[in-house]
């Protein structure tokens, strides 16, 4: 009798255990593939608009890392319906065809670009006037940046930018590149040369230069001492889908495609319509 019940016992508890797993199972079923209908769901008009999406000689992991890309960059797009969009290129680009530089996934037109002009305080980008001259005769609103170097001098890479870029009435303000942080001096001296290189290209343009940087870069390091500057931010985050009211530029992806040029290129999106745009340019 007392094997009897021991036994009964024993398999009694099996059962409960058994039909707990059952449950834990189907719950942890359950939320993934809720999560799964609900990223489906999100991202329902990039995947359809790219249910066409063709190879083109790619391998497998490359056409899966466009395919991904390139349904959230038609996410960010579909988002800011209304909203000018634009390119920036430098040499990375190689030469472009400016002629074909029209429209982004044959939808979007794109009415900006801003050029790489300068690099630290003696180097000049090797493509930078033929994309400077390309893109005005391609009708595009054009802007030049510089590329800072942390650890060389503020003014030499001023009058450089200056030397290289001569800006005309319609174009983009200058636009200063800040994304590395100083291995030789403290951070205190880097946002002093920042803001000399800012005071003498405003002084020599008359306009006040826009600043680039990484989301992060500018929260942490430049949002509150530069706060009478407007940003050009960068963040290719999946989460991030919409700008943000007080940045002016938003580059979302380094990996677009878009026709004239070989290569993947950055995006950008203007925090307002194409008159808008206009109503930022040199006089």
């Amino acid at each position: 009798m007392a094997r009897k019940t021991t036994y009964r016992k024993t398999t009694s508890r099996k059962t409960g255990r058994s039909i707990f797993s059952r449950i834990l199972r189907f719950i942890s079923f359950s939320i993934f593939a809720l999560l799964f209908i609900a990223v489906i769901y999100h991202y329902r008009r990039g995947l359809a608009y790219y249910l066409g999406f063709k190879s083109h000689k790619m391998s497998e992991k490359e056409v899966e890392d466009k395919r991904l890309s390139d349904i959230r960059n038609f996410q960010v797009l579909a988002k800011h319906e209304g909203k000018s969009v634009g390119l920036d290129v430098s040499e990375y680009q190689g030469k472009i065809s400016w002629s074909y530089v029209d429209t982004l996934e044959q939808k979007y037109p794109l009415d900006f670009v801003f050029i790489r002009a300068t690099v630290g305080r003696d180097r000049t980008d090797f493509q930078f006037k033929r994309n400077w001259t390309g893109a005005k005769k391609n009708n595009m609103i054009r802007g030049a940046y510089h590329y800072y170097r942390p650890n060389e001098n503020s003014i030499e890479q001023a009058n450089l930018f200056i030397e290289t870029v001569k800006l005309e009435k319609g174009d983009l303000p200058p636009v200063l590149d800040i994304e590395k942080l100083p291995k030789s001096q403290s951070l205190d001296s880097l946002k002093k040369g920042l803001k000399r290189w800012l005071l003498k290209v405003e002084n020599h343009y008359k306009v006040r230069p826009i600043i680039y940087t990484g989301e992060r870069y500018y929260s942490d390091f430049l949002k509150d001492e530069f706060g009478e500057y407007l940003f050009w931010i960068a963040n290719y985050n999946f989460y991030r889908e919409k700008i943000e009211d007080d940045w002016l530029f938003w580059q979302f992806t380094e990996k677009a495609t878009v026709p004239g040029i070989e290569r993947t290129v950055d995006i950008n999106i203007y925090n307002g319509d194409f008159q808008q745009l206009q109503y930022i340019t040199v006089d």
